[in-house]
């Protein structure tokens, strides 16, 4: 879902049309979203620039590694 919602956030964004709030797609990439975040950054080419998507992504990626490192041990 949160891929989809990146080609859609790319797809208003270069119609100059009503775009999602950064706020949304991070969210969306917090609740279990990141891998379709990361894949929707690559492949839209969207967000790609921006440091917040640029190193926050990723970053939410490796703390939800961790998060589920320490549960499991």
């Amino acid at each position: 879902m949160t891929f989809l919602v990146y080609g859609i956030d790319k797809v208003k964004a270069k119609h100059n049309s009503w775009r999602i709030s950064e706020a949304t797609l991070l969210t969306l990439a917090v609740v279990g979203g990141v891998i379709g975040a990361l894949l929707g950054m690559k492949v839209w080419r969207h967000k790609t620039q921006h440091k917040k998507f640029k190193y926050g992504v990723p970053l939410i990626l490796l703390t939800q590694i961790s998060l589920v490192i320490v549960l499991l041990f």
